[in-house]
């Protein structure tokens, strides 16, 4: 242990525009943006949206403040905006991911950044800066704590290591010092929480919590700026994040190269709406259908091996092989692989095809298996063998160690700019063009504001 939380807090105070490399500046926007159109989409078409809108309601939580939710007609308080803009950007299950933690670092980080960012006046040089810190913080956390381990704890990283992340965006744009970063830290250990159960039922916990870290993270940095004092070491103390949320914890990943190396490159974005360990199968699947024109009738059996996390998460055939939730099918390797083999293709708009009579039986020639192999030699667990038997007795097999959208395949700017923009046209209408060339260019805008304006409907 080497006081990881000081060190990280440490890093956030002192964290200057001038300080991040242009390359990671360019990498955050595009991160950003490609969130942002999950969350306009999911404003108006996640399932779960109407159920929070009512609870807010409920509770009197909804009244109207300076802070946006993308999407929406009106503005909001802000740690009401970070929780919308958390759950909403999560639901399509189509936002960024870290693979080293394996979590999703825009989904806490950025909707605390701008809710901040707009309640404090600040520009968008300020807000870029505070989303690097954030990715920073819950990337290395999520390393620290080990994702096999914490998956096998039944954590979510994105809603546990997010807190932290969202904390320390919040805490940037308020201007904290180191020790009101600590305390901030310290109240995020008390609330960083998100449970695996949601696999069970296809619920709708997975984008409630993520929207909560964001939420939390705010009220965690609010806290400490109005002098609340919060935990000490809440990562690495004898009660921390690293003691009671994984068995086994690497604390020097929690601040290896802090200010030289960025975990922000690390991390990479999704061609299709499901969990990430379905993507590299997925990428396999129409590779192998287009290279041997294959079609549904050809097939007589599919094997898709995957690491342990995949298997957790994608590959319980009891339960996840005939999914009827959209929840279920974006963890469904079964749902997910059989729609890939059918169409040679896969987005949002084919969740219509759950319970369809071709896809289940499709999927019903599918086995999902753990490979050790994709344990031994990587640097990351989203890897995926395919093997497809035909019925006139022909195999065909591929390894994908990486899913596409990974650093060494990112997406050019013109593939990142129409994912987002197939997302939020049909939300955003013309002004999603110009809402995307407001995020692109952050930096120039005085207020962030002038730009998250152009993100309501």
């Amino acid at each position: 242990m080497a006081h990881e939380t000081a060190t990280l807090a440490s890093y956030v105070a002192a964290l200057k525009f001038d300080d991040i490399p242009p390359e990671v500046l360019d990498r955050a926007k595009v991160l950003t943006l490609d969130f942002l159109g999950s969350a306009i989409r999911a404003r108006r078409e996640a399932e779960s949206t109407p159920s929070v809108l009512k609870m807010l309601e409920a509770l009197k939580l909804d009244a109207s403040g300076e802070a946006t939710v993308f999407g929406d007609t009106r503005t909001w308080t802000p740690a009401v905006a970070a929780l919308l803009n958390g759950a909403t950007g999560h639901s399509l299950d189509f936002d960024d991911t870290h693979a080293d933690s394996s979590l999703h670092p825009s989904a806490p980080v950025v909707p605390a950044a701008f809710a901040v960012g707009e309640m404090v006046g600040a520009s968008g040089r300020e807000v870029l800066t505070a989303i690097v810190a954030g990715y920073e913080v819950c990337c290395r956390l999520g390393n620290a704590l080990d994702p096999t381990s914490h998956y096998a704890r039944g954590f979510h990283p994105t809603a546990t290591a997010g807190t932290y992340g969202a904390a320390a965006a919040a805490a940037k744009l308020f201007g904290l010092d180191e020790q009101q970063i600590i305390s901030a830290f310290g109240v995020s250990g008390s609330q960083a929480a998100g449970s695996l159960q949601f696999l069970v039922n296809g619920a709708w916990n997975k984008r409630y919590q993520v929207g909560a870290a964001a939420m939390n993270g705010v009220i965690a940095a609010t806290l400490a700026k109005n002098d609340f004092v919060g935990a000490t070491g809440s990562v690495e103390g004898k009660h921390g994040l690293l003691v009671g949320y994984t068995d086994t914890p690497h604390h020097d990943k929690a601040v290896a190269g802090l200010g030289t190396t960025f975990e922000t490159m690390k991390i990479g974005v999704k061609p299709y709406p499901s969990c990430r360990y379905t993507h590299a199968a997925i990428d396999a699947i129409i590779a192998l259908r287009r290279e041997h024109n294959l079609t549904p009738d050809q097939i007589k059996k599919v094997e898709i091996g995957l690491h342990r996390n995949g298997i957790t998460l994608t590959g319980d055939a009891a339960t996840k092989r005939h999914p009827t939730s959209i929840v279920g099918g974006q963890f469904s390797m079964f749902f997910t692989g059989a729609l890939a083999l059918d169409q040679g293709r896969f987005g949002w708009d084919d969740y219509n095809r759950l319970g369809d009579a071709a896809i289940n039986a499709l999927a019903d020639k599918f086995d999902v298996v753990q490979d050790d192999k994709l344990e031994i030699g990587r640097s990351h667990p989203f890897g995926a063998r395919v093997s497809i038997t035909t019925e006139d007795g022909g195999t065909h097999e591929r390894l994908h160690d990486d899913p596409s959208g990974e650093p060494t395949s990112f997406p050019s700017a013109q593939a990142m700019s129409e994912k987002f923009l197939t997302l939020a046209r049909p939300v955003l209408s013309s002004r999603a063009d110009r809402f995307a060339d407001a995020i692109l260019s952050l930096e120039r805008f005085d207020r962030v504001a002038q730009a998250t304006e152009l993100g309501r409907q």
